[in-house]
């Protein structure tokens, strides 16, 4: 059974006096349609709220709690932001230059947004980030970071929540494909439909779809 993420990541680096300590989650890395989100979610040192105990990884919680503890973290966070980089970018540069870029970008935000006056430190789940501000000295991978760190999985929330409406939006436009549904991710369903209907413009072509063709 899994346990639920802490601040134990976040407390070692509070002790030191790292002030701003900013988890980054992405979503959508693997999916065949849609871009890909990150966010990033930084707390208060020695952050208290009930709300904590029932954040857990995205992927673990049901819609309807994502969307409540959503809202609950974007306004109990020091500061939070959530980015994307879309498909031509993906197409043109591959997917693991893509993910570089979004938390490329939600740093810069964060950053920003927190005027760059305060010592930051990144907690990333999976692993390192290249050319990130600060480099491989001002972050930290963790394996499945999002079930064990709070900052992380926070961010792991907001960006899902996120994403997810996105792609119920684009299911609107981009009919057939149960966007509002599979979310852009390889499903069975959604590969018996490439053969019905092709790719779509928001469609990874980088990803080799042709052979579902």
């Amino acid at each position: 059974m899994n346990k639920n993420p802490s601040f134990k990541e976040e407390q070692l680096l509070w002790n030191k006096g790292i002030e701003l300590i900013i988890g980054i989650d992405e979503v959508g890395r693997g999916a065949f349609a849609g871009p890909i989100i990150a966010a990033g979610v930084a707390y208060r040192k020695n952050f208290k709220h009930p709300v904590l105990a029932k954040i857990n990884d995205s992927k673990l919680l049901k819609p309807k709690i994502r969307e409540e503890l959503c809202a609950i973290i974007k306004k109990q966070a020091l500061v939070w932001t959530i980015e994307s980089i879309d498909v031509p970018f993906i197409n043109k540069y591959g997917i693991s230059k893509a993910n570089n870029a979004v938390f490329r970008k939600v740093l810069k935000k964060i950053l920003t947004q927190s005027k760059n006056d305060l010592n930051h430190f990144i907690l990333i789940d999976g692993f390192q980030a290249k050319y990130l501000q600060g480099g491989v000295n001002k972050q930290k991978a963790i394996i499945k970071g999002d079930q064990k760190s709070l900052s992380i999985a926070s961010a792991s929330i907001i960006a899902k929540v996120y994403r997810d409406e996105l792609m119920k939006r684009l299911g609107k436009e981009y009919k057939g494909y149960n966007f509002s549904k599979n979310k852009g991710y390889g499903t069975k369903h959604h590969r018996e439909t490439l053969k019905k209907l092709g790719l779509s413009e928001i469609h990874r072509t980088s990803f080799n779809l042709n052979k579902y063709l």
